[in-house]
C-alpha cells in the first residue's frame, strides 16, 4: 500500500478473469496438438534428427498426405514408420532410399519423447489459437495460465509446446506492425528449462520466431534467475529488461551481475551494476524500447503491487473455475477418430485373412491332388487330370486361381501381407 501511495496509485484489490491449462488435463484444460500440425521440419528439430533421418520423415508425412492418412497422434507416427521400414524396398524407388537403421533411431527418439508425456500432448481436439485470446465478459482480456509445475520435469516436451505455439502464432497471425496494444502476450517462466540441453536447431528456431513474431502482435517474455540463462542470439532479440536484484557472492554471481549490467543502455544517473545490487522488493532495473525501436537506457523503476489475490489458490477453487468455463466441454473429452494407425491396422488384418485363405486354398488343392492320386493308384487306370476335375476347373478363373496358388505355394502368411500392404503405396 505504501508503494502504490508512491506511485499515486488508488490500488482496487478484484479477481482477474483466468483460464486455466494443462498439458496433462489435471490443473486445467488439456492442451494438444496433432502431428500433422507439428509437421515433420519441426518434430525433426525438435528430436534432433540427422539430415538422413529428416528425410525419412518428410517422406513418411508426404504418403500420409498422399493415401490419405491422418497423422493426429505418436500412434499414428509410429504406425506409419512401421509401414515405411516394411515397404522401404517400393517405397525407395519413388522418394529416395529408406534405412530400417535410421527408421529405428527415429522410433527411439519418439520413445524418449513420449516417456516425458507426449502421448497427453499429441491428438484432438487441438487447441485453437483465438481461445487464447479472449476476452471476459466486461471488456478485460482474459489471463490464460499453464499449469507448468509437471512440464518443466520433461524440457524437451516444454520446449516442443512452446516452439509449436510461436510457430502457430507466426503461421496464422496476419502482419499488424507496431500495435499500440499486443493481441497476445507470453510470460515463460524458469526459461532456463526450455535451452538446457536443447539442441541448436531448436534454440535458432526459437531465434527466429522471438525475431518475427513481433510484427503479428504478439509478445514474448522470457523468465529467469539470470540472463546468462538464455543464448545470446536470443537475448539480443529481447527489448524490453526488467532486472530485479541480484546478489554477487561468488565468482560467477559477479560474472552474471556485469553481464546483466552490459545488457543495459547506460544511464548517467547512477551506475546500473550497483543499482542490480541494491534495488529492493517491488523495484527493478528496466529498459524498455523507445520510437522507432530505439532501446531506452536504464531505469530505477517501481513495480505496480498486484491488484488481485497474493498467493496461490486452493484446489477447489481452482476446480470450481475450470467446472465453470466455458471451453470445458469442447477441450475435456479426448478425440479418437480413424487416422493412420486404425487405417493401416485395419488393412493389415485384410491382408492377413487374405493370406490365411490363400494357405487353406494351397492346403485343400494338395489333399485334392494326393486323393486323386491314390484314387488313380488303386484303379489301376490311367485318368487325364483334364477329366478328374469339374467342369468348372476348366473356365479362365479356375485357371488364374490355380497359377496364384502354385505362385503362393510355400510363402508365409507374413510375406502375403506385407505385399498385399505393398499395395497400399500404389493404391489412390
Amino acid at each position: 500500500m505504501e508503494r502504490a501511495a508512491t506511485i499515486g496509485l488508488n490500488l482496487q484489490y478484484s479477481a482477474a478473469p483466468v483460464t486455466f491449462w494443462d498439458l496433462w488435463g489435471k490443473k486445467g484444460h488439456p492442451v494438444r496438438a496433432t502431428v500433422a500440425e507439428m509437421g515433420p521440419l519441426l518434430l525433426s528439430r525438435m528430436l534432433d534428427l540427422s539430415e538422413v533421418q529428416e528425410g525419412i520423415l518428410n517422406i513418411a508425412f508426404r504418403i500420409a498426405d498422399d493415401q490419405g492418412l491422418p497423422l493426429l497422434d505418436l500412434n499414428d507416427l509410429r504406425a506409419m514408420l512401421v509401414w515405411l521400414g516394411e515397404n522401404r524396398a517400393e517405397v525407395s524407388l519413388r522418394y529416395g532410399n529408406i534405412s530400417p537403421s535410421s527408421v529405428g533411431a527415429i522410433q527411439r527418439r519418439l520413445l524418449t519423447l513420449e516417456n516425458q508425456g507426449a502421448l497427453a500432448f499429441f491428438g484432438e481436439p487441438a487447441l485453437e489459437l483465438a481461445d487464447l485470446m479472449r476476452c471476459a465478459p466486461d471488456g478485460r482480456g482474459m489471463v490464460n495460465i499453464l499449469a507448468a509445475d509437471q512440464l518443466m520435469e520433461s524440457p524437451r516436451l516444454y520446449a516442443t509446446f512452446l516452439l509449436w505455439l510461436l510457430s502457430e502464432l507466426f503461421e496464422e497471425l496476419p502482419e499488424v506492425g507496431d500495435p499500440d496494444k499486443p493481441k497476445l502476450v507470453f510470460f515463460f517462466d524458469e526459461a532456463h528449462l526450455l535451452f538446457d540441453g536443447a539442441p541448436k536447431p531448436l534454440v535458432d528456431k526459437v531465434e527466429q520466431v522471438a525475431r518475427l513474431i513481433r510484427s503479428k502482435g504478439v509478445g514474448v517474455y522470457f523468465i529467469t534467475q539470470h540472463p546468462g540463462d538464455i543464448p545470446e542470439d536470443i537475448l539480443g532479440q529481447l527489448g524490453n529488461r526488467v532486472q530485479h536484484a541480484l546478489r554477487a557472492f561468488t565468482a560467477r554471481d559477479q560474472k552474471n551481475l556485469r553481464l546483466a549490467a552490459q545488457t543495459y543502455r547506460e544511464n548517467p544517473a547512477f551506475d546500473v551494476m550497483e543499482a542490480i545490487k541494491e534495488v529492493g522488493v517491488g523495484e527493478a532495473v528496466t529498459s524498455l524500447l523507445a520510437n522507432k525501436g530505439v532501446p531506452g537506457v536504464a531505469q530505477r523503476t517501481l513495480i505496480r503491487p498486484p491488484a488481485s489475490r497474493l498467493g496461490p489458490i486452493t484446489d477447489a477453487e481452482r476446480g470450481a473455475v475450470i467446472a465453470a468455463s466455458d471451453l470445458r466441454a469442447k477441450y475435456e473429452t479426448r478425440l479418437d477418430r480413424e487416422s493412420a494407425y486404425e487405417i493401416l491396422t485395419r488393412r493389415a488384418e485384410d491382408a492377413a485373412k487374405a493370406a490365411q485363405k490363400a494357405e487353406e486354398e494351397e492346403a485343400r488343392q494338395e489333399t485334392a491332388e494326393r486323393e486323386y492320386r491314390t484314387a488313380r493308384r488303386y484303379s489301376g487306370t490311367r485318368v487325364s487330370r483334364s477329366s478328374s476335375r469339374s467342369s468348372g476347373d476348366d473356365s479362365i478363373g479356375s485357371a488364374l486361381a490355380g497359377a496364384l496358388v502354385k505362385e503362393l505355394k510355400g510363402t508365409t502368411g507374413r510375406r502375403i501381407v506385407r505385399g498385399i500392404l505393398g499395395g497400399l503405396f500404389k493404391a489412390r
